[in-house]
């Protein structure tokens, strides 16, 4: 693996270098929070300035994997060298994108963004299998640099996630349904649920703690990624309110509440069983090879290998494709 260079050493960030060290990758990370540094190299890893760190970067030709809240990332963009590989494991794509193409057009920048991750933050929180088994989003956007979107792929495929290729545009569409969403409906259903008083607090069991899990995120870092997605998440938040007020008018009319129900559940199900896959391969060094990764990743599929310049993939059968 190419030498990996992280800045940012909280849950996501400190994983990825933990996860790209168990891999065997020459390692060496950059944070502002001196807790986290401090942790960090009583871990056993090299930690240095931002300075250093990235002059480290440049001599050894590494990726740097911005791992920082998105309010952060113009700071750590300013200060990279020119021709930098750069990836990112930001929530929101499109803002990310459009910060490097004003403050680091020179860099040599793939999009990135692994779907795991817990309520808890900081050093401590982070494990080296955290993205075991989880999606994660590499952008194929015309353009891209196919030699560092191949270094960013092995990174996540090292780490044991699959890759999900896509554009900005729709990670952040898909993203503000599937993780932003949910944050904001686990905050306002905590709420509902603490203006119950303490005895709804006391009666308060697994439907109420799974839904409202991620509420106890730190609020500073749901507020960085919901209000990164604005656009996106508003959509979202309309179709969830229209769903909302199509329950509340059944009930009040006709006490049902069964189309709300069933469809949640057929949903819920949809989730669990996933689509029959089958196996293809994809030639990265194909002239049409974005196209092909971004359609693979529209259709639900997934990057799992990777040998030389070729991409073994798996993708839905013709008939369990939407």
């Amino acid at each position: 693996m190419r030498s990996v260079c992280v800045v940012g050493l909280g849950l996501i960030g400190g994983s990825v270098l933990r996860a790209a060290t168990a891999a065997g990758a020459v390692t060496w990370g950059a944070t502002a929070s001196g807790e986290d540094a401090e942790a960090a190299r009583r871990d056993g890893h090299d930690v240095l300035d931002l300075a250093a760190a990235l002059e480290r970067a440049v001599v050894q030709d590494a990726l740097v994997v911005v791992a920082v809240p998105l309010p952060a990332v113009e700071n750590v963009l300013r200060a990279l060298p020119e021709g930098v590989r750069l990836t990112d494991v930001v929530s929101v794509k499109g803002p990310v994108a459009d910060l490097v193409a004003r403050l680091a057009p020179h860099a040599r920048y793939v999009g990135g963004h692994p779907m795991a991750g817990t309520s808890r933050s900081g050093w401590d929180a982070g494990r080296a299998d955290l993205f075991h088994d989880a999606a994660w989003v590499v952008t194929a956007e015309d353009g891209t640099d196919l030699d560092v979107l191949a270094d960013v792929v092995g990174l996540a495929l090292a780490a044991g996630a699959h890759v999900v290729p896509t554009t900005a545009a729709e990670h952040d569409a898909a993203v503000a349904r599937v993780s932003h969403l949910p944050h904001l409906l686990a905050a306002v259903l905590a709420s509902v649920g603490a203006d119950g008083g303490p005895l709804a607090l006391a009666l308060a069991a697994g439907s109420f703690g799974d839904g409202t899990r991620v509420a106890g995120s730190r609020p500073e870092l749901v507020l960085a990624m919901c209000q990164g997605n604005r656009a996106a998440l508003l959509g979202a938040v309309d179709d969830a309110l229209g769903r909302l007020g199509a329950a509340r008018g059944s009930l009040a009319s006709t006490g049902g509440l069964a189309k709300t129900v069933e469809a949640g559940h057929a949903a819920r199900l949809a989730l669990e069983n996933g689509p029959e896959l089958t196996g293809t391969t994809l030639d990265l060094t194909s002239p049409d090879a974005l196209e092909a990764l971004r359609d693979l990743g529209s259709r639900g599929g997934r990057v799992v290998g990777l040998n030389g310049s070729t991409a073994r993939a798996l993708t839905p059968r013709a008939h369990d494709r939407p």
